[in-house]
């Protein structure tokens, strides 16, 4: 079983990671990991943050040599900002030290602020934004390319690009290739693949600015060269386009995910949105004559390209703050500020990705098993093998 966890808070000393259930013989590169961080960071209407902090995986446990060794891997990936926060956050409380907290007792609408007060009855939300702070992703990046890693020794990629920013849209669909070219990119402006737009997108996030706003967003995941098979359609819990929406919704400020076409088919006759089927006798397997599914059918991938969509709404900390009532005086009060982004769709595409490779990860292994990469690749060859003499 492939499981990750995640600890630590926005401006606490370090966020840590671990991800348990690798074959050992993977080979992970820090460096690898280190790109997708940085993609992370990138994207124009990032805020200051992303100007303190260079983020660098530390891998300290499961991986030597590099490689994996089939023991948990941990990552830590140090706060530079907590230096500002010494005194605010301490571990151990000390006499005078609630004079030097930073409370926040506006809670702003859309943040996790009021619901995790009440929840843990702290009036202190400072202790709910820290951990519910999209921070916590750059987390999930970092173990997230460890299941790259694992699926691209099998020939599977996973890449993301941005679609849509407010109202502007991209109106075509991406080749592979564009996606491979835009996570290459030393310069990451919006995410999307075509350039027209992305110009558009980037007057959209200008106006947010210019007003004290912020602007949300589409992101499309791919995944290339998944086999057929992964998930089942025998348990509610064991689909996987189930598991992609759970995943892909539990990132901050998502709130919606679209597996496929599934939008544009809701408002079509089935005859016109079910994927034909067809046979290549040359390489012996079968495909579809689109892929309107989204490669997903009946909780189970089919062989083409898994496409998610994930629907992001805008940050919930603005420069021009909204109506909000104070925890001590109950009075109407204008929340809270922190400093905060203004878009951050393109980075939320390389959260997506990871969140995606993870699952497809798991369902790999859980497939295919293996404490070691050559006896996953055994039972992986004999399958595809099977599929072919189908």
């Amino acid at each position: 079983m492939l499981r990750f966890e995640t600890a630590g808070e926005s401006h606490g000393e370090c966020l840590v990671a671990t991800l348990t259930g690798l074959p050992a013989g993977i080979p992970i590169s820090v460096e690898a990991v280190n790109r997708e961080l940085w993609r992370r960071q990138q994207g124009y209407g990032r805020g200051g943050r992303m100007k303190i902090e260079a983020d660098r995986a530390e891998i300290v446990a499961g991986v030597r040599h590099s490689h994996t060794i089939g023991s948990p891997v941990a990552i830590l990936i140090r706060n530079e900002d907590w230096k500002n926060w010494t005194d605010a956050l301490p571990v151990e409380d000390a006499n005078g030290g609630e004079n030097r907290r930073k409370p926040v007792t506006r809670p702003r609408p859309g943040h996790a602020d009021l619901a995790g007060a009440l929840k843990y009855n702290l009036h202190d939300a400072r202790y709910i934004l820290e951990r519910a702070s999209a921070r916590e992703t750059a987390a999930r990046v970092a173990v997230g390319a460890l299941a790259k890693a694992l699926v691209g020794e099998f020939a599977i990629g996973v890449l993301s690009h941005v679609i849509a920013v407010g109202a502007v849209r991209l109106e075509r669909a991406a080749a592979w290739d564009e996606l491979v070219a835009l996570s290459q990119r030393d310069q990451v402006l919006l995410g999307c693949v075509d350039a027209e737009t992305e110009v558009r997108m980037k007057e959209v996030v200008d106006q947010a600015y210019r007003t004290g706003d912020t602007v949300g967003g589409v992101f499309e995941v791919v995944a290339r060269g998944v086999p057929p098979g992964l998930g089942s359609h025998v348990t509610w819990d064991s689909r996987l386009d189930g598991r992609l929406a759970q995943a892909l919704v539990s990132m901050q400020a998502v709130k919606g995910v679209e597996v496929g076409f599934a939008a544009e088919g809701a408002a079509r006759f089935g005859s016109q949105v079910q994927d034909t089927i067809h046979y290549d006798r040359e390489v012996r397997r079968f495909f579809r004559g689109a892929n309107r599914a989204g490669g997903l059918e009946g909780g189970m991938t089919n062989g083409e390209d898994v496409l998610v969509r994930a629907m992001l709404k805008p940050i919930s900390t603005l420069r021009r703050p909204l109506e909000s009532v104070d925890f001590a005086t109950r009075e109407p009060a204008l929340a809270a500020y922190e400093r905060s982004d203004i878009c951050v769709v393109p980075a939320a595409g390389v959260i997506g990705e990871a969140m995606v490779a993870l699952v497809l990860a798991q369902a790999f292994l859980e497939k295919f098993g293996g404490d070691s990469l050559e006896e996953t690749r055994r039972n992986y060859d004999g399958y595809v093998e099977q599929v072919k003499r189908f």
